[in-house]
C-alpha cells in the first residue's frame, strides 16, 4: 500500500485482485484514510473518533460547537496539531469562562468512525435538548435538485475513493458553497461547521447538504450552529424528524436527481 507524499494523507493507493465478467486482474484502488483522531481539551480528552485525517484544525473547532463545549470559536483560545506513530491529537484551549463548563460533560469512550454519541455518560445526555434555530430563508425546489447534482463534483475523496461522505454550506448566492468530506458523516459535518465557523459564515439563511442518512445527532449538530435547513441524499430516522419538528429545522430527504421529501416545516421549501 502506498501513501501520498504529504503525512497525514486522506488516502492511500492499495493494490487489489478485481474479479471482473469472469477474470481475476491485477489492479490498484484508492481508499480513505482511517486514522484515530483525539480531540482535547485542556489536556483532556473529550474523544477519540476515527476519521480522515483532513481539515483537522475544522474538526477540532466545529466539534467543540456543536457539541456545546463552546459556543463561540473565539472561546478556543489556541489550537495545535500534533502527529504521532498511534495517530493524531487536535489539541485545544478553553477560555477561563468555558473551562469550568467543559468538566460538566466530556466523553471517555473511544468512538468508531463517526461515531455520534459514543461516549455519553447518560441516556438523558444523548437526548439533552436541540435548540430551536431561527426563521431563516428559503430554497427553491430547483435549487434542492440542483445541489444534488453540484455536490457530486465537489467530493474529491469521495470521487477517488467511493467511501467517504460529505456535507456541504449552500447559500442562495453562491450555491454549494463549502464542502467537507470524511470517512464519517457525523466528522463531516463537524469539519463543515469549523470550516463556517473559521470563515466567519453563518447558517441562519442558509442550508446544509448532506451525503448521508439523517440521524438524530445530525440534526442536533445541524440546530448547533444555526441551520434552518437540512437537505440529505438519504431518508432520516424517526427521531431524527421528530427532533427536526421540534427544533423547527426544515428536513428535505431523499434528494435525488428526480425529486426530494419534506418531512418537517415545508414552508421554507418554494415549490
Amino acid at each position: 500500500m502506498e501513501g501520498d507524499s504529504t503525512p497525514g494523507a486522506p488516502s492511500v493507493v492499495a493494490r487489489s485482485l478485481a474479479y471482473r465478467a469472469g477474470r481475476a486482474e491485477a489492479g490498484e484502488r484508492r481508499l480513505p484514510e482511517e486514522t484515530a483522531i483525539a480531540l482535547v481539551h485542556d489536556a483532556t480528552t473529550s474523544a477519540v473518533m476515527m476519521a480522515t485525517p483532513a481539515d483537522l484544525e475544522d474538526f477540532g473547532v466545529g466539534f467543540s460547537l456543536t457539541e456545546g463545549i463552546v459556543e463561540q470559536p473565539e472561546q478556543l483560545s489556541g489550537l495545535e496539531i500534533v502527529h504521532s506513530a498511534r495517530g493524531v491529537e487536535v489539541r485545544m484551549w478553553l477560555a477561563a469562562e468555558r473551562a469550568t463548563i467543559r468538566l460538566a460533560r466530556h466523553r471517555r469512550l473511544a468512538g468508531p468512525t463517526g461515531c455520534g454519541l459514543c461516549g455519553l455518560e447518560s441516556l438523558e445526555e444523548s437526548l439533552r435538548p436541540t435548540p430551536r434555530v431561527g426563521p431563516g430563508g428559503s430554497i427553491s425546489a430547483d435549487r434542492i435538485l440542483e445541489a444534488g447534482v453540484e455536490i457530486l463534483g465537489l467530493q474529491p475523496l469521495g470521487a477517488a475513493t467511493r467511501a467517504a461522505h460529505a456535507a456541504a454550506l449552500w447559500t442562495p448566492d453562491e450555491g454549494l458553497a463549502l464542502v467537507r468530506e470524511d470517512v464519517g458523516r457525523h466528522n463531516a459535518l463537524d469539519k463543515l461547521a469549523g470550516a463556517m465557523a473559521r470563515a466567519g459564515r453563518r447558517a441562519a439563511a442558509s442550508a446544509i447538504f448532506l451525503t448521508s442518512r439523517v440521524s438524530v445527532e445530525m440534526v442536533q449538530k445541524s440546530a448547533a450552529i444555526g441551520a434552518p435547513i437540512i437537505i440529505a441524499v438519504s431518508a432520516p430516522t424517526a427521531l431524527a424528524v421528530r427532533t427536526a419538528q421540534a427544533a423547527e429545522i426544515t428536513l428535505v430527504g431523499v434528494a435525488r436527481s428526480d425529486g426530494f421529501e419534506v418531512f418537517t416545516h415545508p414552508h421554507r421549501v418554494r415549490v
